[in-house]
């Protein structure tokens, strides 16, 4: 580690940059100035008046009216190990759809928690195919508590189909938990419709907030097994046992000190969304990776995932030609032109590029801008 001089630190001064990777997103001029505004108590009744306005935005960017509808402390992982640390005990089994890393992710969480997996695994790149979930469930012989999937798979750019599956799970008395850390705000997503019991999600994503919050919302039947566990919640710090009384209760019960201009930050962004509407933002979405992927096939690049369909129009993934340096070509584009793209993670590390048109990045000019900039990378040989 190099030594740095205390004395030598100069005010700060980020660069500007382009954000076209799998998060953060660049964010409006307007949550800026929300998180710049004088920072109150977390008591204080201007705050939690607040805290009802982010719950109620919530509440419509979920499409959904349960009652449970929060923001955590954390980013979208404090989402995933919230929903998991409360909803499962020692002993359960939990159905896992996996195809990318966030799947193994939330195994891995569940195994933590002390809880069984039943891992449903596709190739990356390629959904979980929804009859294998079902036949999971069938030839289960102990009792399913939750069937969990990731709705956008941020790894690989995969858009699962989930509308069926609450009704499946709920016909074997289980949960149904979906990870919408990606998807929230960028593609249909109906909590209420599709019978989901737990979704949570992140800020820095469609949302164009700054990494900080998990948005996330239980249905009745969820916060009855949460407050029937028969053991504690192994976090104090995510227990919604103990949450719920500062969001819910009458008293505002005090158990963390919450990030208040983060929720300033989170109102505006989801005041910006409501005022677009959810289904401009979806076609925005759709049509500038439309843009994106015209582009790509007249550079010669090609797409990881070959279903059309499954294709997430907010997290485009294409292949690396093989003369092109991955490390290389991404130092280029973020050091000489402030353009962030995404690498591949896990066994698509150095084989596809994650490119993130999310929320603020989602506009023509970014696309035009990236395609400029990579013809000449592509090109070169």
């Amino acid at each position: 580690m190099s030594e740095i001089d205390v004395h030598k630190i100069r005010e700060l001064d980020p660069p500007q940059r382009v954000l076209m990777g799998p998060g953060p997103s660049n964010v409006h001029p307007r949550v800026y100035k929300a998180l710049s505004m004088p920072i109150i108590g977390h008591l204080d009744p201007r705050f939690l008046q607040i805290m009802d306005e982010v719950q109620a935005l919530l509440r419509w960017v979920f499409q959904t009216t349960n009652r449970f509808t929060l923001a955590m402390p954390g980013t979208g992982s404090s989402g995933m190990e919230a929903t998991f640390v409360n909803t499962v005990e020692p002993g359960d089994t939990v159905i896992i759809g996996i195809n990318g890393v966030f799947g193994n992710r939330m195994a891995d969480i569940v195994e933590r928690c002390g809880g069984n997996v039943i891992r449903v695994e596709a190739p990356w790149g390629q959904i979980v195919d929804p009859q294998r979930l079902e036949d999971a469930f069938n030839q289960a012989n102990t009792p399913i508590k939750a069937l969990a999937i990731v709705h956008a798979e941020t790894s690989t750019g995969v858009r699962q189909p989930i509308e069926e599956l609450g009704a499946l799970c709920h016909q074997h008395d289980a949960l149904f938990i979906v990870d919408a850390v990606t998807s929230l705000a960028g593609i249909e997503l109906k909590v209420d419709e599709w019978e989901i019991d737990v979704c949570y999600s992140g800020t820095q994503k469609c949302l164009s907030c700054p990494p900080g919050l998990a948005p996330i919302t239980f249905s009745d039947r969820a916060i009855e097994i949460v407050r029937n566990r028969s053991s504690k919640v192994q976090s104090w710090y995510l227990d919604l046992n103990m949450i719920l009384n500062y969001w819910e209760d009458k008293s505002r019960a005090y158990h963390h000190t919450a990030p208040i201009n983060m929720f300033y930050a989170l109102r505006e962004a989801l005041r910006l969304v409501q005022e677009d509407t959810l289904e401009r933002r979806h076609h925005i979405h759709r049509r500038q990776s439309n843009k994106f992927l015209m582009g790509c096939e007249d550079l010669g690049l090609e797409f990881f995932i070959e279903e059309e369909e499954y294709r997430l129009p907010m997290l485009n993934v294409i292949r690396i030609p093989d003369h092109v340096h991955d490390l290389a070509a991404r130092q280029t584009l973020l050091l000489d032109y402030n353009l962030e793209i995404g690498a591949g993670l896990g066994e698509l590390a150095g084989k596809v590029w994650r490119v993130g048109l999310m929320g603020e990045t989602a506009k023509y000019a970014n696309v035009v801008y990236l395609l400029e900039m990579l013809e000449p990378l592509i090109q070169h040989k």
